[in-house]
């Protein structure tokens, strides 16, 4: 039981350390990108910015994506590895 919930599982895995090291990421990726998209709205305040400060915040942005995207698969990796690939009928 945690919290009132039983859990579906009979045992816990651990979350293979790769997977851990994406979720970090991510998560330090988000504050960067907050970061660049609040000093772009900073420095517009007070005229056209170059174009470095406009474009500063897309590089986290498309880094979220790709970890973002690697996160939402996590779960039909994980379920698909357990039940094993889907053969093809001949």
């Amino acid at each position: 039981m945690c919290h009132g919930i039983e859990l579906t599982g009979s045992r816990t895995e651990p979350a293979p350390r790769w997977t851990l090291w994406v979720r970090q990421s991510h998560r330090w990726l988000s504050m960067a990108f907050t970061l660049t998209v609040v000093a772009n709205f900073v420095v517009r305040a007070r005229g056209e910015p170059p174009a470095w400060v406009t474009y500063s915040p897309l590089p986290p942005l498309f880094l979220l994506l790709f970890s973002g995207l690697c996160m939402f698969a996590l779960p039909y990796a994980k379920r698909w590895r357990r039940t094993g690939a889907p053969r093809a009928s001949a």
